[in-house]
């Protein structure tokens, strides 16, 4: 572990966050899809508006303006909840209507319910007596385990469980907290960037190496390299059941799901979404279990997770995408037991970044970095491989 003392100067740096909107960084190979794909965004601003004035002169309470958007000309006509739960990531139709009949929803300067069909070139407006949360980049003295670094580039092994930059319902305790505290200076985007240095991220729940920029020149090189595919990316990941091939390659399409918008689905036919291709090795069957290594071509959002899920292997004890039940093996409760036990020494996806290969972004040298899983991981899989073994014997 490797601990630094903060800069004299070490003050939070603030943005207005929208507390409704968890953002996410973007795709290394570009933007995350969008809501409704095949039709042109909405525009969408944030800012704040000032409230009325009665007629004694004396102002009301101020409203602040959370989302904006101006209805596309191709729209067709669309229940208000239904049109703003497709647009506003982590929204609950609930709250939508909520906030209609509270008043809080204008379009045109006006407040509507929520039946309201919303019309081409609508100006739609969800209005808050409260301002956008501000989130502060607050340094945090968070130990990181640190496997490299020089004057451009930063590599860690992130520890699962970390949040790596603040959004919505994560304000502290994230990698950014902890790298505001232990570098100066690191790179932004403008005054408003709340991710200072990164160029790519891995899940809270994903232990695994990460590259952090240290310079401008650095980051901007990285990024390119990323959009261009010339990063080398190793998982590690432990998959429900077992593979009649050693190896193979998942194509499709991923992008937000049409049902579920906090989850990511496949799309084969390449009808919504993003192309995403995932390459795969079995590195060890452990009967109902296999470990398998992934190779990425594409970064797309969980895109390890739902490629193993539309192909029925989820990851082991992946909530979102179905990998936290018994899916194979027997119906013995001293199975059930063991899986049981598996799935409280391992409280999360087994996934691990396991290596970074590129280019240094100055020198052009040939870097490589690699990584142990967690050790929780660890853990299961010394599990599995003890009832491989024991499982091999009674059939013999």
């Amino acid at each position: 572990m490797t601990k630094r003392k903060p800069p004299d100067h070490c003050q939070g740096q603030k943005e207005q966050q929208d507390p409704h909107k968890q953002e996410g960084q973007p795709d290394p190979d570009g933007q995350e899809e969008q809501a409704d794909a095949g039709k042109q965004e909405a525009q969408h601003v944030s800012g704040e508006q000032e409230g009325p004035h009665d007629a004694d002169g004396q102002e009301e309470q101020e409203l602040y303006e959370h989302h904006h958007f101006v209805v596309d000309r191709g729209q067709g006509m669309l229940r208000i909840d239904k049109y703003l739960h497709a647009r506003i990531v982590n929204s609950s139709r609930n709250k939508i209507q909520v906030a209609a009949r509270a008043g809080n929803i204008l379009v045109n300067g006006n407040a509507v319910k929520p039946n309201y069909k919303v019309k081409p070139m609508d100006e739609i407006s969800i209005v808050m007596a409260y301002p956008p949360r501000e989130i502060e980049l607050i340094p945090e003295d968070i130990p990181l385990n640190i496997l490299f670094e020089d004057d451009h580039l930063i590599i860690i092994n992130k520890e699962a469980g970390m949040v790596v930059h603040p959004g919505y319902g994560n304000y502290s305790g994230t990698l950014v907290n902890a790298l505001v505290y232990h570098f100066e200076n690191l790179p932004r985007q403008n005054q408003e960037d709340t991710r200072p240095g990164l160029v790519h991220r891995i899940d809270k729940n994903t232990s695994g190496v990460m590259v952090i920029a240290k310079t401008e020149l650095a980051q901007t090189r990285l990024a390119r390299m990323f959009f261009y595919r010339e990063i080398s990316r190793i998982y590690h990941a432990l998959v429900w059941g077992d593979f009649a091939e050693e190896e193979g390659t998942i194509e499709g399409h991923i992008g937000r799901s049409l049902k579920n918008r906090k989850v990511m689905d496949v799309f084969p036919g390449g009808e919504f979404g993003k192309a995403a291709i995932t390459h795969y090795r079995v590195l060890e069957r452990f009967g109902y279990v296999t470990l398998v290594e992934c190779r990425l071509e594409t970064g797309r959002t969980h895109q390890i997770r739902a490629h193993f899920q539309h192909i029925r292997h989820p990851l082991f004890n992946d909530e979102t995408y179905g990998g936290d039940k018994i899916l194979k093996g027997t119906t013995f409760t001293k199975y059930k037991q063991f899986v049981a036990n598996c799935f409280n020494m391992l409280p999360r996806h087994a996934l691990h970044a396991k290596t970074l290969g590129f280019a240094h972004p100055i020198s052009g040298k040939q870097l490589f970095f690699d990584s142990e899983p967690a050790p929780d991981m660890q853990a299961v899989l010394a599990k599995w491989r003890g009832y491989a073994v024991h499982r091999s014997i009674e059939e013999e």
